[in-house]
């Protein structure tokens, strides 16, 4: 996101793939006659789109695309793809309400000081820089509240059903030491020429002409964007196709072994895969980091917490005194930890946190293990997670980067596999939906 367009930020709750900016606001305006002047553009569900909410994202699709020099498609293509995904997300916030979730105003307020930060102003400024771009405060607080919604729906149905197995971890380990520019990072585009789900051989086959289609044009060249824009079923379509930087580790599983043998501005011939037929733009290639050498602490901790009976007074005293035992030799830090402490994540291995380095703690806690030498138990202090007394173990200048390419490798094969299970859950729940075109 550019700090100069405040606009593009919903899209930094996504992370992903799939972040999207339209406002849902329904209103219909009466012309001093009476007459409805709004129309219904369609009805998804028990819902609707109306035409005044189409041409409000429409005419905020062309101004991204005009700010990034992307060349418009027919205007009918404009507007039929925005459609499909207003309907798409339409679909979604029905589904969340159904099953009853929601992004409370501390969520909210969380994400909009993020907007802030990121684009290097004050919190309370956040309203006059978006009046500024003529933005609505109160529908954009709106648009981020869909977008968190979004999210949470998303790691519901398909992040937290997504498993990766040892044996595929060091299968893509494998396959990453073997590909060239290991530390690179692409600049993506992207472009979806999708399959239905239950699709008969001649469907797959028509889809795939389509995608042949489009992979003659761009080699004919054709602009990217604007054919991402017309053709693709992505929900990056109105976004040019953009997928941003993606380091090495974190490209999409389906073109890991093509990505890192294309150079810039190169476009991948149709990629097959679950969702459909996929293409790939290398925008640019720039170099990364190789190693990563970290200070890290071994500590471990007992965590008591206050409830009706024990008050914070009562807790503190509990845990002075079974710091005093320990100290004098008289108990086992480890063994009281396994039946005292109710940190279910430590208990049963007597406190012990393992190694960690900075950041991992909450600040209170690494302030009281920084004043620390080995072997060393803090007085009880308490954080947001209760009363605590901790014990440090060890320190250590860890080389990391080798855990650190096995963390990123993890959390690039689960990216990798959402995007494409997003896609295909997208996929499933627009072809399950009642959709009424009116227009």
């Amino acid at each position: 996101m550019r700090s100069t367009s405040i606009f593009r930020a919903p899209a930094l709750l996504a992370l992903s793939f799939l972040a999207a900016t339209a406002s849902f606001a329904q209103t219909r305006d009466l012309s001093t006659r009476g007459e409805l002047v709004d129309r219904v553009a369609a009805v998804v569900g028990d819902g609707v789109i109306l035409t005044s909410q189409l041409d409000r994202e429409v005419e905020r699709v062309t101004m991204r695309l005009r700010e990034n020099k992307t060349e418009l498609p027919p205007r009918s293509v404009l507007r039929k793809q925005v459609l499909e995904r207003l309907v798409v997300q339409e679909i979604q916030m029905q589904r969340a309400d159904r099953i009853g979730m929601r992004a409370d105003d501390e969520m909210l307020n969380n994400a909009l000081e993020d907007v802030a930060k990121r684009n290097q102003i004050a919190f309370s400024q956040l309203p006059d820089a978006l009046r500024q771009q003529g933005i609505d405060y109160r529908d954009f607080r709106d648009d981020i509240r869909r977008d968190i919604i979004m999210q949470m729906l998303r790691q519901r149905d398909v992040y937290s059903r997504i498993n990766i197995s040892p044996r595929e971890l060091e299968q893509f380990l494998a396959r990453q030491s073997r590909l060239p520019n290991q530390s690179a990072e692409y600049n993506l585009s992207h472009i979806l020429v999708s399959v239905p789900v239950a699709a008969t051989a001649e469907q797959v086959a028509a889809r795939e002409a389509r995608a042949k289609e489009v992979y003659d044009k761009l080699k004919a060249g054709g602009d990217f964007a604007q054919l991402a824009v017309a053709y693709s079923d992505s929900s990056t379509n109105v976004e040019g196709g953009s997928l941003g930087w993606r380091k090495s580790a974190e490209l999409p599983s389906i073109a890991a072994e093509v990505i890192p043998k294309m150079t810039a501005g190169d476009v991948s011939e149709p990629v097959r895969a679950p969702s459909g037929f996929h293409l790939f733009k290398i925008n640019e290639v720039r170099g990364g980091e190789q190693q990563s050498v970290q200070a890290q602490v071994h500590a471990r901790h007992i965590l008591l917490k206050t409830n009706e009976l024990e008050d914070d007074k009562t807790v503190e005293q509990r845990l002075a005194s079974i710091r005093e035992r320990v100290l004098s030799g008289k108990e086992d830090f480890s063994a009281i930890a396994a039946v005292t402490s109710q940190d279910p994540g430590s208990a049963a291995e007597g406190g012990d946190l393992g190694w960690a380095g900075p950041g991992t703690f909450v600040p209170e806690f690494e302030k009281e293990l920084d004043a620390l030498n080995e072997n060393d138990i803090t007085r009880p202090f308490k954080s947001k997670f209760g009363w605590h007394i901790v014990q440090l173990l060890g320190r250590r200048v860890h080389d990391t980067t080798d855990d650190v390419r096995r963390n990123r490798a993890f959390a690039s094969l689960r990216e990798a596999k959402a995007e494409e299970e997003t896609e295909i859950w997208l996929r499933r729940l627009r072809e399950d939906a009642f959709v009424e075109y009116r227009l």
